[in-house]
């Protein structure tokens, strides 16, 4: 099907998928997020592709939920809220469904929304100067898209507290060592590398390899619905609070918050 913000090629056993917003470094709206989700899914009946890897067109990789769309005012009722919230969660599922090795080629950042989509790979190649962070905390919200065990099992808890409480960006160099990444090169070598890596994997038994991901998936998400079936409502309730008013604000305005538990 044609996509208006994605790229998708194929060259034999393995197909690129470009976020292709660059002008606003590929932030996700209703629509991209919609696009990532159709893409991801129509992988079920493609029957020649066993290696899926995602880059962004431009500087970065994505910088996450377009703040433009954020801010519009939501008339609607809070049960068609709570749905339209969740369409991330929707997205990164479809993501973690696919049955390929997926493989994220990661050029500039990868923030909130970008970093959830990223850390949903199976593997991440980085190109130098590429860098994480969830912004979320400094806008009054949580983390969603049910994203948040994800981010745990990639760096363990302690780590992930960093990264999530504390807003902390990281870099290439960190990211390497803290295994985000499995290696960092030029970023003009960024998808020469990605798809020399995929191409080990595409040398596999597909229906093996293929079996093998579904059952680690599985085996460590566990628990990830069970525990994490709230977080849109989290939002609602964040969004609801004045802290979460004074730190849009301030996010906007680039001034300091002042936070009242309230």
């Amino acid at each position: 099907m044609p996509y208006k913000y994605l790229k998708v090629t194929r060259d034999e056993h393995i197909t690129s998928v470009t976020l292709n917003r660059p002008e606003t470094a590929n932030a996700l709206n209703k629509e991209h997020l919609s696009e990532i989700e159709a893409c991801a899914l129509s992988f079920r009946d493609d029957e020649q592709t066993r290696v899926v890897i995602f880059t962004g067109e431009g500087n970065h990789f994505s910088s996450g939920a377009d703040i433009q769309e954020m801010v519009k005012k939501d008339d609607t009722g809070l049960l068609m809220k709570r749905r339209r919230i969740r369409m991330g969660e929707r997205v990164l599922n479809a993501v973690l469904g696919i049955d390929q090795i997926t493989i994220g080629a990661w050029n500039g950042g990868a923030i909130g929304g970008g970093a959830c989509l990223i850390t949903a790979m199976d593997f991440r190649i980085g190109a130098s100067g590429c860098f994480l962070q969830y912004p979320e905390i400094d806008l009054g919200l949580n983390l969603m898209w049910q994203s948040l065990p994800l981010t745990i099992r990639l760096v363990g808890a302690s780590r992930a507290k960093k990264l999530v409480i504390g807003g902390e960006r990281i870099y290439d160099k960190k990211l390497y060592e803290w295994d985000i990444v499995e290696s960092v090169v030029s970023p003009g070598d960024l998808l020469s590398e990605a798809n020399s890596f995929a191409q080990r994997y595409v040398d596999k038994s597909p229906i093996a390899a293929q079996m093998i991901k579904r059952s680690i998936n599985h085996i460590s998400g566990a628990l990830d619905r069970a525990l994490m079936h709230s977080d849109a409502d989290q939002h609602l309730l964040a969004m609801a609070t004045d802290d979460q008013k004074a730190a849009r604000k301030a996010y906007l305005g680039k001034s300091i918050p002042t936070f009242t538990g309230n």
